[in-house]
Parts: structure tokens; C-alpha cells; sequence
């Protein structure tokens, strides 16, 4: 199964760099629905047969030009929502977002026993990705897509494919409508084909502007 993993575009919390994870979340920027737009375009090549959007709202908007486009129903699943910051949530500051960030790698390198202050643990994470993930290879679905979260992205590849390690996954940036292309099966494993850390539909307006689940992290390794 090939598998397209995008993150939502802009909205205003990305702008302001915090760590808004909670149900529903905010709407798209102007920027945000630009990159939105311009989706359909950008994934004209791919034969999507199944599309996704996680419970939060940005998702699903973000989704919206390419289901009209594609004429596929958007399948909601609260797997697939941004990881949950708990105590963290609604801050901005350094040490916030490097304790979630490095929190979230160090489930990608196998200490998923580890919780996020007042949220989740790596084990809960991963597993409710994964469930959504064997929900859309159960369709059978050739090409997949599903619109999720920069963190939860970039934390799942990291855990799941075979050729990327931590290091490499917690250095490279994941923009707003950044793609990540894998190849692969629930429980065959999974292979990273494309990485995208640039924003669709737009220059680059600085690392800020697309929020701290998107950004490079130094030393997020273990």
C-alpha cells in the first residue's frame, strides 16, 4: 500500500508556536487555506482511493479541496489527531516544546513507556495510529491518504519504516501540507519513498510560522 501522510495546514496557533492539541483546534489561516488549495494540484499524480482527516478541524479542512477534487469521502478518525500534550498544552516556550518533542522521539526509539506530562504514552500513541493505519490496508485499498498532525507524522515514520532513524526523522522538518510518502503493510513493515519539509502552495515564511510539531529538533536520538 502506498501511504500519503500530510500535514494540515497553517493556522494561528502554528504562527504563534504553541502546542494546541486538543479537540477540535483551531481553523486554517489564510496561508493555511491557500496550502489547502493547492493540495489537489500538488497530489495530481497520485490515484488516491481512500482519503482520512483526524477529529481535529484543521485536518478536515485541510482535506476538504481534496476530497471535492477526488469525489472520496473523508473518513474522521480520532487515531490520527496531533499527540496529545497534556500538561503542555497551549505553551510556547523552549522548554515546553522540547519536552514534547523529545518525549515523542523517544517513543520512535522505543521507550514508549514513557508519558507525556498529563497525556499519553508512547504505547497509546503509536497504537491508535497503527489502528487506523490496518483500518485503511483492510479497504485495499492501493493508495491511502491520510491528512494528520506533524508530530504524530513524524513520530509514527520515525517508530514504523525501516530505512529512517530517529536522528534523521528529528532533524528534518515537516511544514504545513508537507507529505510523507511510505511504501508498505501492517505488519511487513514500512518504507519512507518521500519526505517533504517544504510547505505546498507557498514560500517559506520562516520556521515559526509552522509550529513546533514541525520543526528540526537537535539531539532528539534516543
Amino acid at each position: 500500500m502506498r501511504l500519503l501522510l500530510i500535514r494540515h495546514g497553517q493556522t494561528p496557533s502554528n504562527v504563534k508556536r504553541l502546542l494546541d492539541t486538543a479537540a477540535p483546534g483551531p481553523g486554517l489561516t489564510p496561508l493555511g487555506q491557500e496550502q489547502a488549495a493547492a493540495l489537489p494540484d500538488a497530489l495530481a499524480a497520485e490515484s488516491i482511493d481512500v482519503l482520512y482527516a483526524s477529529t481535529l478541524l484543521r485536518t478536515q479542512l485541510t482535506a476538504a479541496p481534496l476530497a471535492a477534487r477526488t469525489g472520496l469521502e473523508v473518513r474522521v478518525r480520532d487515531g490520527i489527531r496531533e499527540l496529545t500534550a497534556g500538561d503542555l498544552e497551549m505553551r510556547g516556550d523552549d522548554q515546553a516544546v522540547e519536552t514534547y518533542m523529545t518525549t515523542a522521539f523517544a517513543w520512535s526509539a522505543g521507550d514508549t513507556g514513557l508519558r507525556m506530562p498529563g497525556g499519553e504514552n508512547g504505547v497509546e500513541a503509536l497504537r491508535r495510529y497503527d489502528e487506523v493505519v490496518e483500518e485503511a490496508a483492510g479497504t485495499g485499498a492501493r493508495t491511502v491518504a491520510m491528512v494528520s498532525h506533524g508530530a504524530a507524522i513524524r513520530t509514527w515514520a520515525a517508530a514504523r519504516a525501516d530505512n529512517i532513524d530517529v536522528h534523521l526523522a528529528s532533524s528534518r522538518e515537516l511544514r504545513n501540507t508537507g507529505v510523507v510518502i511510505l511504501s508498505g503493510a501492517p505488519g511487513e513493515g514500512w518504507t519512507i519513498l518521500h519526505w517533504e519539509g517544504r510547505a505546498v502552495g507557498a514560500e517559506d515564511s520562516g520556521i515559526g510560522a509552522s509550529g513546533p510539531a514541525g520543526e528540526a529538533v537537535e539531539g532528539a536520538d534516543g
